[in-house]
């Protein structure tokens, strides 16, 4: 029984931990900075959206180049260009600028995040996918959860270029993390098995894919509303501070990262679909309640809630990823169309949670969150379920055959 390589393992996770908390430092604060220089719902949507968008055009791409040519050389090299991007953020000073920099930085996340999840996934042992990917996905949302609370306090004590100075930094100290201590590529597993990928248009017709997809879009499109408006419901109808700001983000974040593990465990024993569905209607009902908040308790709860929801369904989500990317040989595309689904849904969410901002008011942008991820629970239900039990497996050289994940 293969054993999970904890070299790798650590490298990767302590290299998108110290990125990933970069991020989480400066993004909180972005929507409140736009507001302040005039930017409006929609603006500020697009400066969101920027980012998914290119993420959107170019993971694909990335995913399924990492499948034959290797993880390491596009972790490198997106880390590398994260650092650069990030330290670009001090020059900017108006919305037009912040939305052109968040679309480059979206094509350098683009390079990394297929690659590193195919990578995990690469050695994960079988029968322990949901624990090793839950344990795994703990270095983001350890990340997301402190960044934004430094990001906070930063802010108050220093100033925003300090802030994005620490996200370059951290981008830095991920990239020698992965240069260093990467083994070569030519060891690499993905470039020596002597398999070529799944063909494209086998994958993007296999059901169950579809379903993963569009949970991955809906939970991603609630994100991206609480991301872009509960910093500026926060500000401007709780005059809350920065360091409260980054609180809350860091509240959903963190509940969802605690759960991880002992999710990933249980998804790896019982039905990882139930568990899905469980954990979207979860989050569906948490989002809505922030059209209802009167308090910072209210704030509170409904971040929590919603954490709770994400940490239930997404260890069994990737968990189920990992069998699909495995049995197709097509572990960074399968990674790859789950983070451009990730990427469209921030998009969809941010937009939409602006337009309707400016059309109706603030609080009427987290109920269009609810209603997208409660149509993708019964749109990932209808698509994977199946009459015999058993979803159709994609064979490497042929086609749909029978297997069930």
């Amino acid at each position: 029984m293969k054993k999970l390589n904890k070299k790798i393992f650590g490298t990767l996770f302590f290299s998108i931990f110290g990125t990933v908390t970069g991020v989480g430092i400066v993004v909180p604060l972005l929507p409140v900075y736009a507001h302040n220089i005039g930017a409006s719902g929609l603006y500020i949507g697009l400066i969101f959206g920027s980012f998914s968008l290119s993420r959107t055009f170019f993971l694909p791409y990335f995913g399924k180049q990492s499948d034959k040519k290797g993880r390491k050389p596009f972790i490198v090299a997106g880390l590398c260009a994260y650092t650069m991007v990030s330290l670009s953020f001090i020059l900017a000073n108006d919305v037009e600028t912040l939305i052109g920099i968040r679309f480059i930085q979206g094509i350098a996340s683009a390079m990394i995040m297929p690659a590193v999840q195919a990578y995990v996934g690469d050695i994960t042992p079988v029968g322990r996918e949901g624990f090793t990917m839950g344990l795994f996905n703990m270095s983001m949302f350890m990340g997301l959860s402190i960044g934004p609370l430094i990001g906070g306090v930063i802010y108050d004590s220093f100033s925003l270029n300090t802030s994005f100075a620490s996200m370059g930094f951290l981008a830095l100290a991920g990239l020698f993390l992965s240069l260093f201590l990467l083994p070569p590529t030519k060891s690499e597993m993905v470039v020596n098995r002597g398999i070529k990928p799944l063909a494209w248009k086998w994958l993007i017709q296999d059901r169950d894919m579809v379903g993963l997809f569009l949970f991955r879009l809906a939970y991603a499109a609630c994100i991206g509303v609480l991301w872009s408006f509960l910093p500026v419901l926060a500000d401007t109808e709780f005059s809350l501070s920065s360091s409260s700001i980054g609180f809350l983000v860091m509240l959903g974040v963190f509940s969802s990262g605690l759960l991880h593990i002992p999710m990933g465990f249980l998804a790896d024993r019982i039905n990882r679909k139930m568990m899905i569905v469980l954990g979207g209607l979860i989050i569906s009902y948490a989002i809505l309640s922030f059209e209802w908040t009167n308090s910072f308790n209210d704030l509170v709860v409904a971040s929590v809630l919603f954490g709770i929801g994400g940490g239930v369904a997404m260890p069994a989500l990737m968990a189920l990823a990992v069998l699909k990317g495995n049995e197709t040989a097509s572990m960074g595309s399968v990674m790859g169309l789950l983070a451009m689904a990730h990427s469209l849904g921030m998009l969809i969410g941010s937009l939409l949670a602006g337009l309707m901002m400016d059309v109706f008011q603030l609080r009427y942008a987290f109920p269009s969150g609810a209603v997208i991820m409660a149509f993708c629970v019964g749109l990932f239900i209808a698509c994977t379920y199946h009459k015999n039990g058993k979803p159709a497996k994609t064979d490497l050289r042929t086609g749909p055959l029978d297997f069930e994940i």
